[in-house]
């Protein structure tokens, strides 16, 4: 039940027709407002009662007084809402001959089909081979969860943010900085030869000390977005799964990896990405405070002339960094 409230929507972007903007608002004060002009709002949202959680019927909600948590119980387990947004998809991705991503609206009664885009036309959406030979020292990470296919070849830079220095600094200026940085890096660095990797959920707008505070713009020309997962004592921390900027990393292709390197079996070399020499220093002088938190590693100069290959397979659910002379 924590869990259940702990991440249903707390607030809701809405168009203010009198003022002609875009607002954000809370859920419950909207409720308050106008909950009972929403159709079918029994099946978006439902009750906390004490210590359980329950859907109310159709005149059983009191905006007012009643602590109301959106669920959406009542729409999967009560309606064929599921089931024809499947069927539909399913008509799509047999008619686009891909996976396919649509916005609609539902007004309780009709479903609208606002939008549909193809996920990818790439042609290097299949799944890649995965080497059981690669010498160790040549993989700097290695992922199995919710991986995806592709490869992605000739990268010359990582940007790596320390989750444990990342973790360290006491102040929001200091982690905004951290955001900034990022953003002069992204201009700076060869486009889509560098990748970023960061602690938590790349993106985060309120306690930013879940993950780098950045925006779409600020790291629209990286190859590839890794979140990373450290663990804390029994805790591990939440990922977005980059749905921060889904649309728009699927639309520029760009590789979505999350990584737990606390998992048994996994491949990390902090060694690699520690101990190479940082290169933050001379690409933004004005950011040097910085180099304990973001290390920006040039793996031409650092390893001979290589540079770092990515590998996904998403029916083995399995992906490598790993490093290879360059062609």
């Amino acid at each position: 039940m924590d869990e259940i409230v702990r991440y249903s929507p707390k607030k809701i972007d809405v168009i203010n027709l009198e003022t002609n903007t875009f607002e954000t608002k809370l859920i419950n004060d909207l409720f308050k407002k106008a909950g009972d002009n929403y159709p079918r709002i029994n099946h978006i949202v439902s009750i906390l009662d004490n210590d359980r959680i329950r859907k109310p019927s159709a005149f059983d909600i009191d905006f007012q007084n009643d602590n109301v948590v959106v669920t959406f119980d009542g729409l999967i387990k009560d309606t064929p809402f599921v089931k024809q947004v499947k069927e539909l998809l399913h008509l799509l991705r047999e008619n686009f001959h891909t996976p396919v991503d649509i916005e609609f609206a539902c007004d309780g009664d009709n479903f609208y089909l606002l939008q549909c885009r193809p996920q990818s036309y790439s042609e290097d959406s299949s799944p890649v081979p995965i080497p059981l030979d690669i010498p160790k020292d040549k993989i700097v990470f290695s992922a199995n969860r919710f991986i995806s296919n592709g490869k992605v070849s000739d990268i010359t830079h990582i940007v790596y943010v320390d989750p444990e220095q990342y973790n360290q600094l006491d102040s929001l200026s200091a982690l905004r900085q951290v955001g900034k940085a990022v953003s002069k890096l992204n201009k700076l660095l060869p486009r889509r030869k560098f990748i970023l990797m960061g602690p938590g959920r790349w993106g985060s707008r309120g306690d930013i000390k879940l993950g780098v505070n950045v925006t779409y713009s600020d790291i629209n020309n990286t190859a590839v977005l890794i979140e990373i997962a450290r663990q804390k004592g029994n805790y591990v921390p939440d990922l977005s799964f980059g749905t921060h900027f889904f649309q728009d990393l699927v639309e520029s292709s760009i590789r979505y990896i999350p990584l737990y390197p606390d998992d048994p079996g996994i491949i990390f070399n902090e060694k690699f990405l520690l101990n190479s020499y940082n290169a933050l220093a001379d690409l933004i002088p004005d950011f040097s405070h910085l180099s304990d938190a973001i290390r920006v590693i040039d793996i031409p100069k650092t390893m001979d002339g290589s540079v770092m290959q990515i590998l996904m397979n998403a029916d083995l659910d399995e992906a490598l960094g790993v490093l290879v002379e360059s062609d």
